[in-house]
C-alpha cells in the first residue's frame, strides 16, 4: 500500500486475534514511548463542508476499499461498486481537522489516524486508535518524533518513524520488535497479510538496501536491491515476493523475499521517473506500477510457477510487438545490443493526466486495476492479458465531489 505498538487487562477495542502466533521478544523493553488511553469524547457529527484538500490516500489490505485523509477529516470508500461508505468531518474542532495518515484494518471499525496538514486534528507524533462504532479515539501511541506511516494486520500494529520502526502486538499493545533504518521520510514499510506469521519489509541501513524480517523463522534477510536510494517497494500478500524500485525509476526488480534472490527485472522506461506505487495481483501473476510520467504499467510476472504468464519481452519502439527471446535466429541479440533492448516491457498501459500523484492496486474483478489520484480522481480499468496495449477505462469518479451515502 502507498502511504503513504504494557499489558492492559481489558483492552477497550476488539481483539482482532485473541491467539497471536508470535511470542514477544523477552529482551525488549516494554515500550520506548508513551501509551495512554484517551478520555471519553463526544462523537463528532458529520455535516456539509467545502471541498477538502487531500493529504493521504491508501488502499485497505485487500484493495476492496480506500481511505482518504484530508485537511477536514477522513473518508472511506468502496472500490467496486464505487461508493462512499462514510466520512468523519473534524473541521469544527478547535485544533483543526487535518488527517495525514488513515490506515484501515480490512473492513473493521478500527482505524489508525495521524494528524497532519496546516491545522492537524491530532499531533503528528501520535497514532490515534479510532473506533468508528463509537466515533471516537479509544487509545493512542505517542512517540518522540513524527509518525511517517502505519501498517496494520489483525495481530500487529507497525509504526514507522523516519529512522525507526516499532512492531506492537495488537491485542495488548506490547512492543515486540524495533528496527533501525536509513533515513525513511516516506515511511516505506510493508507487511504480509496472509493468515500465517508476518513478514515485514523496510529500508535497511545502506542506500539501496532492503531488509526483510521473517518472524516465523526469526530470520532477517538483507537485499541489495539497487545502487540508488530505494524509492518504493511492494510485498505480495503472502510475503513470498518483493518488488522494488529505486530513485532512478527505470527498472523494477522482483525478488524472492525468503532467500533474497533476484527473480525478474522489468523496465518502466529509459528516462528517470518518480515511482509512486507498486502492487502485486493477488496471485502474483501481475505487477502494476505508477509514476510521475502519467502512465500506469502492468507487467506479466514469471515468478509464480503455478500461474500461466505470457511472454512480455517487448521492443522499446513498439510495446505491442513481442520479441520471442527463445527464437534461435534472435539469440545473438542479447550478446550484441545493450541491455535496454532485451528488457521486459509492460503488457498494458493506462495514460493519466500528468501533474498528480497516483497509487494503483488490482481490482477484485479479473484483469482490472484501480487507480487513485491525489487530485481526487478514481479510475477503474481493464487490461487484455493476451493482446495487451492500452487499458479500457471502465469507470471514472471525482470522489471528493461525492455526497455521503
Amino acid at each position: 500500500m502507498a502511504t503513504l505498538s504494557a499489558t492492559i487487562p481489558s483492552p477497550p477495542w476488539p481483539n482482532p486475534n485473541p491467539n497471536p502466533e508470535l511470542d514477544p521478544r523477552s529482551d525488549l523493553p516494554e515500550t520506548p514511548e508513551s501509551i495512554s488511553l484517551a478520555p471519553d469524547a463526544s462523537p463528532k457529527s458529520a455535516f456539509p463542508s467545502p471541498r477538502p484538500t487531500l493529504l493521504h490516500l491508501s488502499f485497505n489490505q485487500d484493495h476492496g476499499c480506500f481511505a482518504a485523509g484530508t485537511d477536514l477529516g477522513f473518508r472511506i470508500y468502496n472500490c467496486d461498486p464505487f461508493r462512499e461508505i462514510f466520512r468523519r468531518d473534524f473541521s469544527q474542532d478547535p485544533a483543526g481537522g487535518g488527517i495525514a495518515v488513515v490506515e484501515m484494518l480490512f473492513r473493521c471499525n478500527i482505524l489508525a489516524l495521524v494528524g497532519g496538514g496546516p491545522r492537524p486534528n491530532f499531533p503528528a507524533n501520535k497514532i490515534m486508535i479510532w473506533d468508528d462504532h463509537q466515533s471516537r479515539c479509544i487509545g493512542e501511541l505517542a512517540f518522540r518524533s513524527d509518525v511517517r506511516s502505519v501498517r496494520l494486520r489483525r495481530d500487529r500494529i507497525v509504526v514507522v518513524l523516519e529512522q525507526k520502526i516499532f512492531v506492537y502486538n495488537f491485542a495488548d499493545l506490547k512492543l515486540l520488535h524495533q528496527i533501525e533504518t536509513i533515513s525513511n521520510p516516506k515511511g516505506l514499510c510493508e507487511v504480509s497479510q496472509g493468515a500465517g506469521s508476518m513478514a515485514l519489509v523496510c529500508p535497511g541501513l545502506l542506500k539501496g538496501q532492503v531488509r526483510v524480517e521473517h518472524y516465523a523463522s526469526k530470520r532477517t534477510k538483507f537485499v541489495m536491491a539497487h545502487d540508488s536510494r530505494i524509492a518504493c517497494f511492494a510485498l505480495s500478500s503472502d510475503g513470498r515476493f518483493l518488488a522494488t524500485a529505486s530513485s532512478k525509476g527505470t527498472l523494477v526488480r522482483v525478488f524472492n523475499a525468503v532467500d533474497g534472490s533476484l527473480l525478474q527485472e522489468v523496465r518502466r522506461g529509459a528516462d528517470r521517473a518518480d515511482i509512486y506505487s507498486l502492487a502485486f495481483s493477488s496471485n502474483a501473476q501481475w505487477l502494476a506500477v505508477s509514476s510521475d510520467k502519467g502512465t500506469v504499467h502492468v507487467f506479466g510476472l514469471k515468478v509464480n510457477s503455478g500461474a500461466p504468464v505470457i511472454d512480455v519481452t517487448k521492443t522499446p519502439s513498439d510495446a505491442n510487438i513481442a520479441v520471442q527471446p527463445h527464437n534461435p535466429s534472435l539469440s545473438f541479440i542479447k550478446g550484441v545490443l545493450p541491455k535496454y533492448f532485451s528488457s521486459e516491457w509492460s503488457v498494458a498501459q493506462f495514460h493519466l493526466p500528468e501533474g498528480s500523484q497516483y497509487v494503483v492496486a488490482f481490482g477484485h474483478q479479473k484483469n482490472t486495476v484501480v487507480i487513485l489520484g491525489m487530485d481526487g480522481s478514481f479510475y477503474r480499468c481493464q487490461f487484455d492479458p493476451v493482446a495487451g496495449g492500452e487499458m479500457v477505462q471502465l469507470e471514472y469518479r471525482s470522489f471528493l465531489e461525492q455526497e455521503a451515502s
